[in-house]
């Protein structure tokens, strides 16, 4: 029981970590950084990357060992969306990690990236999709722990 309350306590942080992030980076994020934004924009994709990667992670152990079992959840339409839409965040939020990725080499040097507008405007787009996309994942859990989207 203590293993499964921490791999789920891992889980649910790691959300909170994945959002606060997000917001933190949407918060962030313009044309004109200093060196020590464009650093804290650095770390803090480092920590969402690693948030992310933690509810996956626990997500599938929960999945797989401490629920009810990967054929109970992978008949729900309610959980393949949840994973679908999990996923497809992950792949929004490419463009802004590779993005912020490439900054390191200007960083090193002690200069601030050079960044574009278009590129600001990319990178606001996916953050703020990730955002909303987020809002919904905690709604779709709840739907799920409560047996919608089972057949009776």
């Amino acid at each position: 029981m203590l293993t499964s309350a921490t791999v789920a306590y891992i889980h649910y942080l790691g959300f909170m970590l994945s959002f606060g992030a997000l917001v933190l980076e949407r918060r962030l994020i313009r044309q004109d950084l200093s060196v020590k934004e464009a650093t804290l924009l650095v770390g803090t994709d480092l920590v969402y990357g690693m948030a992310a990667l933690a509810v996956l992670v626990t997500g599938i152990l929960r999945v797989k060992y401490f629920g009810q079992g990967a054929d109970f959840y992978l008949q729900n339409p309610v959980f393949i969306t949840k994973v679908g839409l999990y996923l497809t965040l992950g792949g929004l939020s490419l463009y802004p990690t590779f993005t912020i990725i490439r900054w390191v080499f200007p960083l090193r040097e002690g200069k601030a990236p050079e960044v574009s507008e278009t590129t600001v405007g990319r990178i606001k787009t996916a953050l703020n999709l990730e955002l909303a996309g987020m809002v919904v994942l905690p709604l779709l859990a709840a739907l799920m722990a409560r047996g919608i989207g089972l057949s009776a």
